[in-house]
């Protein structure tokens, strides 16, 4: 007598997806972000361009440029802190193309193309550790700014609504740096390239001088220079807690900003894997 042979019952196979959610995309960003200041622990000199850079060049800038420009250092802190403030968290989103050129070398970004997260995690980690970095810079300015004899005519509500904006602006340029450092060939080619464009920028939008004293053609230039709507954004609020069309044309820069360079970015890290 044969044994019959009963075929077993046909099981539900999972389908697998490559597909990542927005909550996963968003916590596994942040755990990037927490490496990248974990990273900054062991390796403090990272925070000297947002440590010594804001406390340098505000008192040099204010004893040297005081007399000069507003005939006494009492009258030039209100238009010399909301500009340094805003070069110096600029400027700082500059290094976060360097050193993502600098991981990309190292290969430590190849590694976290194999893991099953979000492609723009990595990437967006490390711009938003570098967001503590602007915030380290804004302090540290307005800080070394009231030592020096600054009274914000805002108050403390126009001095915090001044550095989140100047935050939120510098991650969205920090996306252009990142562009350049994913395409770039070195980290210092990187760096020179975000200089170059950076300083004439910044030393023209009336930081540190009335842009009403510049030639014609130079203040035609600031009117589609980013820096310039984002000194004045700094200053309405730090000395008058004022809301006007410079912050508008601020935030509204900022997202186009992001919205354009956001996906290049991560398209140009994907190319080079």
């Amino acid at each position: 007598m044969t044994a019959a042979l009963i075929a077993p019952a046909p099981t539900d196979i999972a389908e697998v997806s490559d597909r990542i959610g927005v909550r996963e995309t968003i916590s596994t960003s942040f755990t990037m972000a927490h490496r990248g200041l974990l990273k900054i622990k062991h390796n403090p000199e990272q925070l000297f361009d947002v440590t010594v850079q804001p406390i340098l060049f505000t008192a040099l800038f204010t004893y040297i440029f005081g007399g000069a420009i507003s005939g006494s250092v009492a009258e030039y802190l209100p238009v010399l802190i909301p500009g340094i403030l805003v070069q110096t968290v600029v400027l700082s989103s500059v290094v976060t193309g360097t050193q993502l050129r600098e991981d990309m070398d190292k290969g430590v970004f190849d590694r976290f193309k194999s893991l099953p997260i979000a492609r723009v995690s990595a990437l967006a980690g490390a711009l938003i550790a570098d967001m503590v970095r602007y915030g380290i810079a804004s302090t540290l300015t307005v800080i070394v700014g009231l030592c020096l004899g600054y009274r914000p005519g805002g108050g403390l509500a126009g001095v915090v609504a001044a550095c989140l904006v100047i935050v939120a602006c510098s991650f969205a340029i920090s996306w252009v740096w990142a562009l350049v450092g994913v395409t770039g060939k070195s980290a210092a080619s990187v760096q020179g390239i975000s200089l170059m464009v950076m300083f004439p920028l910044t030393f023209m939008s009336g930081a540190f001088a009335p842009v009403s004293t510049m030639p014609g053609w130079m203040q035609g230039l600031n009117q589609v220079n980013p820096v310039y709507y984002m000194v004045n954004t700094c200053r309405a609020l730090m000395n008058a807690n004022s809301y006007g069309a410079d912050l508008i044309w601020s935030l509204v820069g900022s997202l186009v900003v992001i919205a354009v360079f956001a996906p290049l970015t991560v398209r140009a890290y994907m190319r080079r894997a």
